[in-house]
């Protein structure tokens, strides 16, 4: 007999809606069931992708004697993290706090009020590795509630206490003992909100970011090594404003040696989560679709700067991937791909020696050497496919993998988390629009429209507050600040590539309604003041394997100040990042989105307005000229000299009177215009596309 689950959308959720537990999802009447009852609450959070999820339910969830322990004595509810972000950081930091780590499937047991008491993440069936059994934990808490209750009660009100007074600052794992550490931090930021912002931040991470970095295989940290795609783009800004090749060295090492080895996918493109060793070797199987929209991102911009062809293949496959497994009919981009396939983890990416030798024949050998297949392979006795040949091995290869891959397709294909996630789709949409502007595939900005109009339809209310989730047909739970911040990103890529106003005025609309409903004394909640009531308003600082809604809103908001010309942005932007700079120079791994938008803030912007006729050759041959190649600190500007309403406040701020704009354009002799502004100098109209291109060749920002 199903559960309360049966009539949820998330595929994870689905996934446990025939376990013997009695779950509920998260909600009032779970609550009010455990409140009725008085039980505590076993919350069980994990993600359609999650290998250890898969391995608990199996275990655990799925044996009847266990379910007999939960039904008798908690109320059980699931969450999948994905569609409940606020609910994942609470209890997550409260089990930090506890443990002293974290991770899924997290585990936490609840008073009925939903204040945790107790927790952890994955527990055996039996006691192993220093973990006690997951029954024995069921009985020793159930027996805790019923003989010790207000000790129980008191713990949950301690370290209720200690979440509300560390909101506001989250630190990133290693900063600090337990996410719960810093007592009343969150006033003391806020007192930081009208320091200057100094340069000196950024010189402090970058040494940081120097002496930490891995020398031999790239990136940062051991095993497990995650990609550290915001770092990446970090170091590429510092790079172009400072020269210095050994920012340059840790990116592009970094970016080879992520794309040689078997956390990227040889065959179809994109990248699995995280690699397990030091060496990009071994990987975490699942694929995520942020990982793949901000690091098909950084390649892009990495193959700008270098112009080395491997880093615009790696940019192309990556998006090919996502466009060919990744995409729904309507428009939006699925969650992720699961990490298992036929009870294993991996096996749709793996190989024996035999099967290469037998699908290649005598091209085999030369596939064999080249990417590192043997007769026992690195994991499990199976091989991963990693590069260790030449550029011109690879496209000689291609034959060869193609034929791989066809073979590799008529496997059981791991599962697909098939919801729509506003927040993903954002930075996806960032990715194919500025991959379209800047590879000039026409097939790519097809695909980027189609997704913002699937977003601004589909996962937007006709108030215009956004939807988190959507999935066959049917969007539900309010929009989080992700949601806002990261849609704003991709609707201003999407402007920079198509200079239509409509994705512009999207993405100011969008902006509105996040000052109104999601702000804080500086910056913003991570929940809106519509969205329910919970053991205490999250405000998630740090980056995390996203960006932070609050970082990305901070640099979203300071360009769509550039854009439009409205101050409003820009100050509240620059109030919200002076208030968290002193934690970036101390922890550059876990606040990377936040320096490059402090690099965005003190860098000496540009500013190239053209006016004309958006439709006429004269006008789109001088943008072109504007957006060709890599420019972190540039925005582009295209207006209509008949939109009076919003081209006045711009005009403004770029010290251009309306009656002279129509002047310079009548005197130009053609139908288009360009003015250069920036801090250094700032030309006069300029109509010749030469003259243009020279300035902007002169000086790079």
């Amino acid at each position: 007999m199903a559960n309360h689950l049966a009539k949820e959308t998330s595929p994870y959720l689905l996934q446990h809606a025939d376990n013997p537990v009695d779950w509920y999802p998260w909600g009032e009447e779970a609550l009010a069931r455990a409140r009725a009852d008085n039980k505590p609450i076993f919350l069980s959070i994990g993600y359609s992708a999650c290998h250890w999820c898969h391995v608990m339910a199996h275990e655990s969830f799925e044996d009847e004697h266990v379910a007999a322990l939960l039904n008798e004595d908690f109320v059980s509810v699931k969450v999948d993290r994905e569609e409940r972000p606020d609910l994942d950081r609470l209890y997550m930091a409260a089990v930090q706090a506890l443990t002293g780590s974290g991770g899924w499937p997290l585990s936490v047991f609840l008073v009925p009020d939903g204040r945790p008491f107790y927790g952890g993440t994955y527990f055996p069936p039996v006691a192993r590795h220093g973990l006690p059994s997951f029954g024995a934990v069921l009985r020793a808490v159930g027996d805790a509630w019923r003989k010790r209750q207000a000790e129980v009660l008191a713990e949950a009100g301690q370290i209720h206490r200690a979440i509300l007074q560390s909101l506001g600052d989250h630190l990133p794992e290693g900063c600090t003992n337990s996410a719960l550490d810093i007592q009343g931090r969150g006033a003391e930021l806020a007192k930081q909100a009208d320091h200057p912002l100094d340069k000196a931040t950024l010189v402090s991470a970058l040494e940081r970011l120097r002496a930490d970095y891995d020398e031999r295989h790239g990136g940062w940290g051991a095993a497990q090594k995650f990609p550290q795609p915001m770092t990446l783009e970090f170091l590429l800004r510092q790079y172009h404003a400072r020269g210095d090749p050994e920012l340059l060295h840790m990116v592009t090492q970094t970016l080879e040696a992520m794309a040689r080895g078997g956390v990227y996918d040889q065959l179809g493109g994109g990248f699995h989560r995280y690699s397990v060793d030091d060496r990009w070797t071994v990987p975490h199987f699942e694929k995520m679709l942020y990982d793949n929209a901000q690091l098909a991102r950084v390649y892009l911009h990495a193959w700008q700067v270098t112009g080395n062809p491997f880093f615009r293949t790696v940019t192309e496959e990556t998006l090919d991937y996502a466009l060919r497994e990744m995409a729904d009919p309507q428009g939006g981009f699925y969650a992720s791909q699961d990490a298992d396939s036929e009870g294993q983890e991996g096996r749709f990416f793996l190989w024996t020696l035999e099967e290469v030798q037998q699908a290649l024949g005598e091209q085999a050998q030369r596939l064999i050497q080249a990417y590192g297949v043997a007769e026992r392979g690195v994991f499990e006795g199976l091989n991963i496919l990693s590069f260790g040949g030449s550029p011109e091995d690879r496209e000689e290869l291609s034959a060869a993998r193609r034929q791989l891959l066809l073979l590799r397709e008529q496997r059981p294909r791991p599962a697909r988390d098939d919801k729509v996630l506003a927040s993903w789709n954002g930075l996806m949409l960032a990715a194919l629009a500025e991959a379209a502007q800047g590879l000039a595939r026409g097939d790519y900005l097809v695909a980027a429209e189609r997704n913002a109009g699937f977003l601004l339809d589909k996962m937007r209310r006709r108030d215009g507050r956004l939807w988190h989730t959507w999935k066959a047909g049917q969007a539900r739970i309010n929009g989080f600040l992700e949601d806002y911040t990261y849609l704003i990103e991709g609707l201003l890529a999407l402007y920079q590539a198509t200079f239509e106003s409509r994705w512009l005025t999207a993405a100011g609309e969008l902006a509105d309604l996040m000052l109104v409903h999601f702000r804080a004394p500086t910056g913003f909640y991570d929940t809106s003041d519509e969205h329910e009531t919970l053991i205490a308003r999250p405000r998630e600082l740090q980056d995390n394997a996203v960006p932070s809604g609050n970082a990305l809103g901070v640099l979203a908001l300071l360009r769509l100040g550039d854009l439009t010309g409205a101050a409003h942005y820009s100050d509240w932007a620059q109030r919200g990042l002076c208030a968290v700079q002193p934690l970036l120079e101390r922890y550059p791994l876990g606040f990377a989105q936040w320096l490059i938008a402090l690099d965005y803030a003190l860098a000496p912007r540009r500013t190239i307005l053209v006016v004309g006729d958006p439709r006429s050759a004269d006008t789109l041959t001088l943008l072109k000229a504007c957006t060709k190649g890599y420019y972190p600190h540039q925005v582009v500007i295209a207006r209509d000299p008949t939109e009076e309403g919003q081209t006045t406040p711009l005009f403004q701020k770029l010290g251009l009177e309306r009656n002279d704009v129509v002047a310079d354009l009548a005197g130009s002799g053609t139908r288009a215009i360009a003015y250069v502004r920036d801090p250094v100098m700032s030309f006069p109209a300029i109509s010749d596309v030469e003259t243009l291109r020279q300035y902007l060749e002169r000086r790079q920002v």
